[in-house]
Formats: C-alpha cells, sequence, structure tokens
C-alpha cells in the first residue's frame, strides 16, 4: 500500500477552534481518512467526536477510552483513526484493492447544511455577454491546485483566453465557487430591488461591492466551518482577482474589438477574528458581472444551477455540469469527446482526458450528477458524451 500523508493543523491552531469548528474540522479530517482508504464517509457521533477532540488536542491514546466502547466497529474505528492522526498519515488503498464501485462525484452535505438556503435563495451563473456564457467553456484551471498558465479557446465567432496571475496561478473550480456566491448574491439584491420597485417604491440600485462574512461564503458554497477552509479563502481571492479574462471577437467581418476582465474586483479584509482568521471582507463587482444582472440589454442571460453543484468533488465533472446546464437546459445536447477536451482547457493527453470522462461516466450510474443523465454513445467521428435533464424523454442524435 502507499501512504497518503494528512495535512494536519497543528495542536495550537486546533485549540484555538471553537467548538462547531474542531467538530467540523474533525468529520472533514475522517471524510479524508476514509477516502484515502477507499471507504464511504460514515460521521462521528457526539460522543465519538468528544473523544477524538480530547485525543488530538493532547495526542494520547487514554483519551480515546477504547476499553470504554461497547460497540466493537466503533472501537475498531476510533482506534485508526487516532493511529492515522498520531503518525500524520494513512495508509491509501491501490485501484486493484479500491472497492469495486467507481469513486464517487459528490461529497455528503456539511453537518449544519440546513442553514444553506438562509444566506442566498438562488445560485446563479453570469454571462459574459449575450451570445456568450462562462458555462460554454472551463473559466479555472481542472487541477485541484493552484497552478498558472494560460488557457486558450478559438470558439466560432470569438477567441477567450483566461490567463492567471504570476504568482498566484489561475482560479481552481473551488475558487470559482465564491464567483457563483457573488454573482448569486447580485441576483437576489436586483430581485428585491425590481420588487421594490413594482411596489411603488424608489430604491437604490444593488451596490457594487458587498461584503460577505466568510462564514457565509463557507455555507453557501457547502463547505465545513473548519480552520483550513478559512485559511484557504484569502487565497481563493487572490486567485480570482488575478484571473484575466479577454475576449476577442471575430464574427461578422467587422474590426476585432478585444475587452479584458478580472473575475472579481479589488477585495480587502475587513475583520479578523481574534484567532486571525478571515472574519469579513469586501469584494468589488466587476463591471462586466454587475452590467450583465443590474442593467442588461434585455433579459439578463443568468442561469440557476442546483444547489448540489457545490457538493461536486470533481473539477471534471463540476466542468460537465456546467456544460449540460447551459446547452441541455430542460432537454439534451451532446458533445464529441475531442470537443469537450478542448473546451475543459485540461492539461491532459487526449486518451487521458478520454479515460477520465469514461470514469466520470461509469461513477455517475451510482452517484448521479444533479439534474442530469450522463452516457457514452458512440457517433460518427467518435465518442459522444449525451447530456439528458432527468425529466426529459427525448433522444439523442446519432452523429
Amino acid at each position: 500500500m502507499s501512504r497518503y500523508k494528512l495535512d494536519l493543523l497543528s495542536r495550537e491552531a486546533f485549540a484555538a477552534l471553537s467548538l462547531h469548528e474542531k467538530n467540523a474540522y474533525l468529520q472533514s479530517l475522517v471524510r479524508e481518512i476514509q477516502s484515502a482508504r477507499g471507504e464511504s464517509f460514515e460521521p462521528l457521533g457526539k460522543e465519538a467526536l468528544s473523544r477524538l477532540r480530547r485525543f488530538y488536542s493532547r495526542r494520547s491514546f487514554a483519551d480515546l477510552k477504547l476499553d470504554t466502547i461497547n460497540d466493537d466497529r466503533l472501537r475498531e474505528a476510533l482506534g485508526s483513526f487516532g493511529e492515522a492522526i498520531h503518525l500524520g498519515e494513512v495508509k491509501k488503498a491501490i485501484v486493484h484493492e479500491a472497492p469495486t464501485q467507481p469513486r464517487s462525484v459528490t461529497r455528503s452535505a456539511p453537518l449544519d447544511d440546513d442553514q444553506l438556503m438562509f444566506f442566498v435563495p438562488a445560485v446563479h451563473d453570469a454571462p459574459v455577454k449575450d451570445d456568450l456564457n462562462l458555462m460554454d467553456i472551463a473559466p479555472f484551471s481542472l487541477s485541484k491546485t493552484a497552478r498558472g498558465g494560460v488557457l486558450r479557446y478559438e470558439l466560432k465567432d470569438c477567441i477567450v483566453t483566461i490567463e492567471g496571475g504570476a504568482d498566484v496561478g489561475l482560479a481552481t473550480a473551488y475558487d470559482y465557487d465564491i464567483f457563483i456566491n457573488m454573482v448569486s448574491h447580485l441576483a437576489a439584491e436586483v430581485r428585491d430591488y425590481r420588487i421594490a420597485q413594482k411596489k411603488g417604491l424608489r430604491p437604490d440600485l444593488p451596490a457594487r461591492i458587498y461584503r460577505p462574512r466568510a462564514a457565509e461564503l463557507l455555507k453557501f458554497c457547502r463547505r465545513t466551518l473548519g480552520g483550513k477552509q478559512y485559511l484557504d479563502l484569502e487565497k481563493a481571492l487572490d486567485r480570482l482577482q488575478a484571473t484575466r479574462i479577454k475576449i476577442t471577437n471575430l464574427g461578422g467581418g467587422k474590426r476585432r474589438e478585444t475587452e479584458a476582465f478580472t473575475l472579481i474586483g479589488r477585495f480587502k479584509v475587513v475583520s479578523r477574528t481574534s484567532q486571525d482568521k478571515i472574519d469579513q471582507v469586501e469584494v468589488e463587482i466587476p463591471g462586466w458581472v454587475y452590467d450583465g444582472v443590474v442593467t442588461p440589454h434585455g433579459k439578463p442571460s443568468i442561469l440557476t444551477l442546483n444547489p448540489d453543484y457545490f457538493l461536486i468533488t470533481r473539477p471534471l465533472a463540476k466542468f460537465i455540469y456546467r456544460v449540460a446546464r447551459k446547452t441541455a437546459g430542460v432537454g439534451e445536447a451532446y458533445y464529441r469527446f475531442d470537443d469537450l477536451h478542448y473546451r475543459s482547457g485540461s492539461k491532459l493527453s487526449a486518451h487521458k482526458f478520454n479515460q477520465a470522462l469514461e470514469q466520470l461516466v461509469a461513477a455517475t450510474k451510482h452517484d448521479p450528477l444533479p439534474d442530469y443523465d450522463i452516457e457514452i454513445r458512440q457517433g460518427e467521428r467518435g465518442s459522444l458524451l449525451y447530456m439528458q435533464k432527468r425529466a426529459a424523454n427525448t433522444t439523442a442524435p446519432t452523429s
């Protein structure tokens, strides 16, 4: 077996967390350990969390009090978690030792997920312009970790270039969840503005600045409130602010027009907690987002996403869901594998990308994407990914 290194919080950092944050962190750590072993996630109960909290703080196996646990399965599980934390690593299941089912596509919702809709009633993604939406392509790196480089998409009527900052790299699929929060916040503000207008009031237009609390951002993105999530948040904002999108129009025989913009405008940390964690941030909404949602020419073309989008664990699966939502809508759509490879911006070879796509389709048989079923069909020019809204009963084209 190979070894999987755990990125553990120091005991000092763990001690600085609130009780709720400690429990959330330990649940996420248990999930990580079980995932590395190829096991399905089983959250710990209140008593088990209490034992593991004491153990984490002092790293004394006596704090687990394993001899007082009558449940053999729980006693064995807690002992193995304690050992993994003590060693800082876990034995990782290799391919032939892993379960026969493909790796899951989605993760479990956080324990306090019932508060999700308290913050934003709907989840939206933004248009770039009337005839182009970022859901056609991957506006983020499919790598789970930040990297540099440039994504370039030569589409039918334009060229889209996405470039990350020299120091921080491209925004990742997980960073982009924060961008979606910004758009959704603005869409909710516009909805309230229109309602007030219909009542005969004279409301102010939504502000270009919004000031979310870190906990609200994490809850909206359906993440736990562990200490590591707060540490990662500032890095994510750095990458979003540094990631620049440039569009060059090609169509109509007109002179080329080029425009460039960042995913978010300037941001600053407004306040921190006594443990020096981000408490509240201030983010400037870029003009292209603001104009597309607040003052569009005609009806704004933002699309609503399923909140379960945030539970998708694989960047490739996030990309495929977005393509399905944009192109299949309430019906169906299909793409050739080579076209998806191009639109994903993936640095994998065509062969390895096709393998990853095939593995994703296999995994969705037991853990489907939100809203859409996907399957592989053969067309005249190679493999096709067929996407269909579950409520639809139409058939896909054969080529």
